[in-house]
């Protein structure tokens, strides 16, 4: 669509069918994280749940600018980022069920969600981890002579452990296609990571190292949007890889279990005022994009992801005869097999 002529200049020069569907994504994710919670609450998942809900612009502004042959790598917190990178809810919601029909049969759950066939490599229950496998891939890309990039998601929990050294630094030395981001939500965990973490941050740790580093407000998805695709444009072209730290903040617990008394009501309260779907929703608004095409984004999300729910509560569980498939067996030790 094109913009109100009789809207401001700044309006008119923004790719509001891009924009647009950047909205319906990020309620899409939203839809799919309270989707995932009524699971936890129905005791259909009965391990942890780490919702996204607030930090959907990360997702929707990193993913939308990566191909499906590109590769992505994401947190315990990946249910946004699996979903913007193109996977389907109905697998993933099976997947979270345990049922048949999973993106990993059942097997991996929430933390470690994996969809290969849209370059999602899966989700990490291990901190800053997948930043040593971003950086493998990576590798595994340039030594190819392929043009594609390999991206990790991480928090910023992450930043104080031993693989964000050493990933940023064999990313850098061997001029790697690797795409970092921190979504930075400001907690590692339930502890305030500025109160853990010594010097100036995320972005400063990766120029320290070599890495151009960038500073953006994740949860202006239009500013993300922007700055997402100049770096994945220089990676992909060989310029080496790059580093953006993204500014968010997440609205509810750090798990599905987690009452989050940590944190004071008032700045909770605040921080859903300036979440990225609200902000999004006031630019398009403030463009001339019409009240009920926007709401109509909530509205199919939420009818969509009720259906992928019902889906996923009908499904059959996987045959026994699987539980041993994609298992290694070498022998038993004790025989001397290894």
């Amino acid at each position: 669509m094109t913009a109100d002529p009789r809207a401001p200049q700044a309006a008119r020069n923004l790719d509001l069918d891009r924009l647009l569907a950047h909205h319906k994504l990020m309620w899409r994710i939203r839809a799919f994280e309270e989707a995932a919670l009524r699971a936890n609450t129905d005791k259909l998942v009965l391990g942890a749940i780490h919702p996204s809900i607030g930090q959907e612009g990360v997702a929707v502004g990193v993913c939308s600018n990566l191909r499906t042959d590109d590769i992505l790598a994401s947190t315990h917190r990946g249910h946004g980022h699996t979903l913007a990178k193109g996977a389907d809810p109905t697998a993933m919601m099976r997947e979270l069920l345990g049922r048949e029909g999973g993106t990993s049969n059942g097997k991996g759950g929430s933390m470690h969600i994996a969809d290969f066939s849209v370059g999602m490599l899966g989700a990490n229950g291990v901190v800053a981890a997948n930043i040593h496998i971003t950086a493998g891939a990576a590798h595994a890309i340039k030594l190819r002579g392929e043009d594609r990039v390999a991206c990790s998601i991480f928090g910023d929990g992450a930043i104080n452990r031993g693989p964000f050294l050493e990933g940023l630094n064999w990313a850098k030395v061997f001029e790697l296609p690797a795409l970092f981001v921190c979504e930075d939500n400001g907690y590692a965990s339930t502890t305030r990571t500025a109160d853990m973490t010594a010097g100036k941050g995320p972005a400063a740790r990766a120029e320290a190292i070599g890495l151009p580093a960038m500073e953006v407000d994740g949860n202006d998805v239009v500013a993300l949007d922007e700055a997402v695709r100049d770096a994945v444009a220089a990676i992909r072209a060989g310029g080496g890889p790059r580093f953006i730290n993204a500014k968010t903040y997440r609205l509810t617990g750090h798990t599905a279990a987690d009452p989050d008394g940590y944190r004071a009501r008032d700045d909770v309260a605040a921080a859903w005022k300036r979440c990225p779907i609200t902000r999004l929703a006031q630019t398009l608004a403030d463009a001339g994009v019409r009240g009920d095409q926007l709401a109509s984004h909530e509205r199919d999300a939420i009818e969509e992801m009720d259906a992928v729910y019902d889906d996923a509560k009908a499904a059959p569980w996987p045959p026994l005869s699987r539980a041993f498939a994609d298992v290694q067996d070498v022998g038993d030790p004790r025989n001397g097999a290894y």
